[in-house]
Order: structure tokens, then sequence, then C-alpha cells
């Protein structure tokens, strides 16, 4: 009876031995970036600027300048009907601050004013687009070019702007093309209807002849000549630019490469001519 008691299910030395299961490892957890997540921020835009910027600086001098001729060209005044149009100040300070940041076109400054904080806080929330800016740029040209001159002038005089300047320049980098791969427009076509030919005798020959080996050859064939096609379809189409740029009486003259559709040929250093890219540089003078 006593011994009957000693007796377990499961002896000592087996618990004793028995390691425990190590669980799974799933994926690490860690938390991504989502910038398409909107977000909704209490902010107002006078708090997108410091105190210190050139906008303020332009918004404040514009102020100061007499205007009393472009309001006077506004049709829609107090107590009648008529859209009430954008304050010339308003403008005016897009238009001088984008000429000191170097910017001239109104399309370029129509997508500054939605994306850039200091062209947001100059429209102070009023909406402007490209062919406001134009017209206001062409209707008071006379007038925005005297005082635009004179105030940034100004401004730079005092130190307190400066102009962004940007040098340019070329340099005439030889291709890898040569001179006879440049060919005429009624060759060019020729040349596209027989690499056209080639790819279709290609395909069927493809679909006719079940040896793979000989199949797989024909595949490349097929391939290289439907770049051939795409080379000299690209050259047609830079045939066709060149002879927009030339007189009546030269566009026959007109040629573009198949090797590099491109290039052109230009007078190189060494008074050669031979196929080349002009390359172009533009570099910030201050840096």
């Amino acid at each position: 009876m006593i011994e009957s008691q000693q007796k377990t299910l499961f002896p000592d030395e087996e618990i004793q031995t028995r390691e425990p299961k190590p669980k799974p490892r799933g994926a690490p957890r860690v938390k991504k970036a989502n910038r398409s997540q909107l977000e909704l921020r209490p902010s107002d835009l006078d708090s997108t600027l410091p105190e210190d910027h050139k906008a303020r600086l332009v918004w404040d001098f514009v102020n100061g300048l007499d205007m009393s001729v472009l309001y006077d060209r506004i049709r829609a005044t107090e107590g009648h009907v008529g859209r009430a149009a954008i304050d010339p100040v308003i403008l005016m300070s897009l238009w001088m601050y984008a000429t000191i940041d170097g910017v001239g076109s109104a399309r370029a400054l129509a997508k500054l004013c939605e994306a850039h904080d200091a062209y947001r806080w100059i429209c102070g929330g009023v909406s402007v687009n490209h062919h406001t800016l134009s017209d206001f740029r062409v209707k008071h040209g006379e007038f925005l070019d005297s005082k635009l001159t004179e105030s940034v002038a100004a401004l730079m005089a005092e130190g307190l702007v400066d102009i962004k300047r940007v040098a340019q320049d070329g340099v005439r980098v030889r291709a890898s093309a040569g001179a006879a791969s440049f060919r005429r427009k009624p060759t060019l076509e020729e040349c596209l209807k027989e690499a056209e030919n080639q790819i279709e005798a290609l395909k069927r020959e493809i679909d006719e002849d079940p040896a793979g080996t000989e199949r797989r050859r024909r595949s490349a064939r097929e391939r290289a000549a439907r770049e051939r096609l795409e080379q000299v379809a690209e050259a047609l189409k830079h045939v066709e630019e060149v002879e927009t740029k030339k007189k009546a009486a030269d566009k026959k003259k007109a040629r573009a490469s198949t090797t590099d559709p491109e290039a052109r040929v230009m007078k190189m250093p060494d008074g050669g001519y031979r196929p080349a890219f002009n390359g172009q540089f533009a570099s910030d003078t201050e840096t």
C-alpha cells in the first residue's frame, strides 16, 4: 500500500530532463513611414515664416510704394456689382520676390504659390493662377519693369536681398555614332519598311519552326531587328525635328543617326566636324 502511494505518473528524472519547446519567432514589428497619410495641423500662415524672412521685407517694401496707378485701373468698386480683383500689392510682391529668387515664369510662380511657404505667405490665402500672374505682368508691363528694377536695385544697394545668378556654359562631347550612320528621311523610311518586313518574316519562321535551338536563335534575330526598328523610328523623329530648324531650301539635307538619334554633326574644337552632343553646365556663381 505504501509502495503504490510513492509511485507517480511521471518519474522525477523525466521531469528534470524535459526542455520547453522554443516559440516560433514572427516577423519584427516596426513603425514604418507613411507619407501619404493626411494630417490636420492647426497653424496660420504668419507662423510659417520667421520674422526676419525676405518675403516679409518685400511685402513691407511694396506696401510703401505708390500703387495708385494700378488701383485706378480696377473696375470693381464699392457699391457696384462685379467680382473683386486681387490686391495689386499681392501680385506686385509675388513678382518682386520671384525676381529676387530667380523665377521668371508665370507657371513656375503659380506652382510656388501652392507649395512654397514664402509665396503662400505673400498670397495670404488668396488664390492665384498662372493666367492671373501672366496677365498682370503683361498688362502693367511698363510699370512693373520700372518698379521692379528700381525696387530690387534699392534693396540690393542696402544689402537686404541678393539675386540668385546662374552661370551656364556648354561643352561638345564626341558621340559613339559614326558619320556613316547619318541618313536622310527617305533613306530612313526605306530602312523602317525593311525592318518591319524582317520582323514579320522572323515571327512567321518562329511560329512554323518547332526546333527549340533554332527558334531561340531566330528570337534573338527578331529582338535585334526590333531594336533596329526602334532606332530607325527614333531617328525619323529627330530628322523631323532638325527639319523644323532648317530653312525651306535645306530641309531635304536634314539627317539623323541610326546609332545615336540624338547626336548631331558639330564643329569640334580642332576645327573638324563629327557626331557629338552639346552638354550644358549650370552653376551658382556664389558657390
